[in-house]
């Protein structure tokens, strides 16, 4: 607990708490920055099911593979700004426990599709193990971003 009574002492947390315009700021950028990661993570795995044919594969799941790396980074770090503002008690929040879960949860099957069932360049192979990794992925971050949301209201 102490931890946590220290995180929100620090210098970022009580700008955020103190500015009319830093956290709704930093606020809106984590809801961009989640926007961005479930599109591009949505279309990857859209593609990976045999939808978006159209779409080369290999530069297209590159592309979304980069914008969700970029984006995931940015929710990161605003999520832990976000965070530090009232961490004692977002800690015990269980909507953001059940967030983070499905985080780490996706995280692993990120990886799990990468040992499984990806080529040696790391793309996830065509059809097989690769759409059931794909369409797990969809559900766990579409709970993510439901979780999200709950946050606020528990």
């Amino acid at each position: 607990m102490e931890l946590l009574q220290a995180i929100e002492q620090l210098a970022p947390a009580r700008e955020l708490r103190a500015s009319f315009y830093a956290y709704p700021l930093v606020n809106a950028l984590h809801i961009l920055a989640v926007g961005a990661l479930l599109t591009s993570v949505i279309l990857m795995d859209l593609r990976i099911l045999g939808y978006l044919f159209r779409q080369d594969r290999q530069p297209f799941l590159r592309l979304m593979r980069r914008l969700a790396l970029t984006a995931f980074g940015g929710a990161g770090v605003t999520g832990i700004l976000l965070f530090s503002i009232r961490a004692s008690e977002y800690f015990f929040n269980p909507a953001l426990q059940l967030k983070m879960g499905l985080i780490l949860l996706a995280g692993a099957n990120l990886l799990a599709l990468r040992v499984v069932a990806s080529d040696p360049g790391g793309l996830p192979q065509e059809g097989g193990p690769s759409r059931v990794f794909a369409a797990l992925s969809i559900l766990l971050w579409i709970g993510v971003l439901i979780c999200g949301r709950f946050i606020g209201f528990l």
